[in-house]
């Protein structure tokens, strides 16, 4: 049985502000710290597996997300660039609802990267850690856009909602499909959906 922890980075100033991160590399603000602490704890306690591999994008905010998990494992923190957010060019800094405006889409801003190569490149990621972790499930801490690209595409059926910063979802892969097992604050859905 394949399992995945699909994580978000805790927040930012920027996420504070409200606009498109992108490239930008800002460390966690101290909100995004305790986040990333408080996803350590849910991931490592009673009533959940824990990860065998945690794999984050290298932007900062990932990357220190990342490492009190990893740190609560005994692990190190493994990077893959295929996790990284997805490039605003010109924009990232900038709030999205003006550009959204001008547009109609943040995919038809030019310069912005693709959702199509966001999708592929994160699907590609989910491939290769998922096929490396055999005995227990891997944790994939990335960003907002390319978890909202990962869950469509693994799990279009399902409902996510809101993916607050410091959350997790859990997937399990059956029957060559993806399921929604459960969110970060209850492990017992893992055990009531399948």
């Amino acid at each position: 049985m394949t399992e995945i922890y699909l994580c978000r980075h805790g927040r930012t100033v920027l996420n504070a502000a409200g606009v498109l991160r992108g490239r930008l590399d800002p460390d966690l603000d101290e909100v995004g710290r305790a986040q990333a602490d408080g996803l350590a704890e849910r991931l490592t306690g009673r009533g959940t597996e824990p990860p065998i591999r945690v794999v984050s994008s290298p932007l900062r905010r990932a990357v220190q997300t990342a490492t009190p998990l990893a740190a609560a494992l005994g692990i190190e923190v493994e990077t893959d660039r295929r996790l990284i957010d997805r490039a605003y060019g010109r924009y990232d800094g900038t709030p999205p609802e003006p550009l959204i405006a001008e547009f109609g889409s943040l995919d038809a801003v030019p310069g912005v990267e693709p959702s199509d190569q966001v999708r592929a490149r994160a699907l590609d990621a989910v491939a290769a850690w998922t096929a490396r972790a055999l005995t227990g499930p891997v944790a994939l801490v990335t960003h907002d856009a390319v978890l909202r690209l990962l869950l469509d595409a693994l799990v279009p059926e399902a409902e996510v909602g809101q993916f607050e910063t410091g959350g997790a979802v859990l997937l399990r892969q059956q029957a060559n499909r993806w399921l929604l097992v459960g969110g970060h604050d209850d492990p017992a859905t893992r055990d009531r959906a399948s």
